[in-house]
């Protein structure tokens, strides 16, 4: 056998076959005689077991064993090319345009961008920020951070990591108005809500029983569309609110926040990064992921 046959593979040369419905057509596109394209899938049709092609004089045509092979050849052969990319691309340094959707509350990470931008600036990227589901394709995104679960099957998925949610207002707000000791409590508070905006939900505080409690029947202080500006105003001792841990972490660390219930806040949402199945992930995708992952979710085992 030649050494394009070698290369090449029974697969490959097999699907050649198939859609050429010619083992001369075969031949020619793989640079190997006809009688050796025969010869080839011959050995494979006794190695399997099932004849694959019917043969007559004038052309070839697949048996329904054949046509179910076939696509699965197509598909070990296309995960074979991406996989060769992916690997041939790694030796390659990041760059070019970098177009990612995120939600809403993404603008809380602006930090870890910046930095990411400094850590990459070959990378140009182009966000997105919505809470509006995008159709990844055919917007042309590279990748979308989104929750919840995942249910479009054109899409391959990468779980980022876990996001609690903490409990959180001023020393001062505290003082002012006393440090809430059960869910019922929160009642007599200034309670800052954030509403989806695709639903017009309030964001749930606790998940289960919380003595009866919900963000439903909360006092409101403030209610927002967005996380960020629920964040400055519980920074400037507007009231408390129910916030990401990536967005109060630093603030906890300073002494500026102080978190309150935590064995009663049990909401959470799981980050995950999409992008098109028909694509492997780019030296530029899979750095980004992998900077968030490791700077916004540390202690999160993926």
């Amino acid at each position: 056998m030649t050494q394009a046959m070698d290369s090449l593979g029974p697969l490959s040369v097999y699907v050649q076959a198939a859609e050429a419905r010619s083992f001369t057509l075969a031949g020619q596109r793989l640079g190997i005689s006809s009688s050796a394209v025969g010869k080839a899938v011959a050995r494979l049709e006794e190695r399997l077991g099932v004849k694959l092609l019917h043969r007559s004089t004038r052309s070839i045509t697949l048996t329904p064993e054949g046509s179910m092979f076939l696509a699965r050849c197509r598909q070990i052969l296309a995960e074979m090319e991406a996989a060769e990319l992916e690997l041939s691309q790694t030796r390659e340094k990041p760059t070019g345009l970098l177009r990612v959707s995120m939600p809403l509350v993404g603008m809380l990470m602006m930090p870890t961008l910046s930095a990411f931008m400094e850590t990459w600036p070959d990378i140009e990227l182009d966000i997105d920020f919505t809470d509006r589901v995008v159709d990844v394709i055919e917007e042309g995104f590279d990748a979308v951070i989104r929750t919840g679960d995942v249910s479009d099957s054109r899409l391959m998925t990468r779980t980022l990591g876990e996001v609690r949610f903490k409990l959180v207002g001023t020393p001062a707000y505290f003082e002012r108005n006393g440090v809430p000791s059960c869910a019922e409590e929160l009642t007599s508070h200034r309670c800052l809500l954030h509403r989806y905006p695709s639903t017009g939900k309030f964001e749930p505080w606790f998940s289960g029983d919380a003595d009866g409690v919900s963000s439903d029947n909360l006092p409101r202080a403030a209610v927002s569309n967005a996380i960020e500006p629920l964040l400055e105003m519980t920074k400037s001792g507007l009231g408390i609110a129910c916030l990401p841990d990536f967005s109060v972490n630093q603030y906890l660390e300073s002494g500026q926040l102080i978190s309150v219930l935590d064995d009663t806040v049990k909401h959470s949402a799981t980050f995950r990064l999409l992008w098109p199945s028909s694509r492997f992930m780019s030296p530029k995708v899979r750095v980004f992921v992998d900077y968030l992952a490791n700077s916004l979710f540390p202690a999160t085992t993926r």
